[in-house]
């Protein structure tokens, strides 16, 4: 179970700090098409706050409960990346962009279960 644990979170962390990094410094003519149009539909301080949360948490993922030091911050970031997936499929709803309402559906509960095995069966 926990080699399956450490791929979902790298997975995750990738992801996530990808993401981050995408709505931080991708052009905004990049952004005005295609997939990653609602990224533009987002007011820049949310985007910016979504950006830094996303890329924080995909860290928080792997370096506490790798070191060892705070390793209670894995699953709070897990929930926080939950949190935010939330968010995600509030805002493509309206859009009609169902694609991205499954994969942040998928996401939501890969990022669940990290939560609930790090912390519920840890006994954090």
């Amino acid at each position: 179970m926990n080699i399956l644990l450490w791929v979902i979170q790298i997975l995750l962390a990738f992801v996530f700090i990808s993401h981050g990094r995408l709505m931080w410094f991708l052009p905004p003519p990049a952004r005005q098409g295609g997939q990653m149009a609602y990224i533009e539909a987002i007011p820049s301080g949310l985007r910016r706050f979504t950006a830094i949360a996303e890329s924080l948490a995909g860290v928080g993922l792997i370096l506490p409960w790798l070191t060892g030091i705070l390793p209670w911050l894995t699953p709070l970031a897990a929930v926080g990346l939950v949190l935010i997936m939330i968010g995600a499929v509030i805002v493509h709803i309206p859009r009609k962009e169902y694609p991205n309402i499954v994969f942040n559906l998928v996401l939501l509960a890969l990022a669940a279960f990290v939560a609930y095995e790090r912390f519920v069966l840890a006994n954090l």
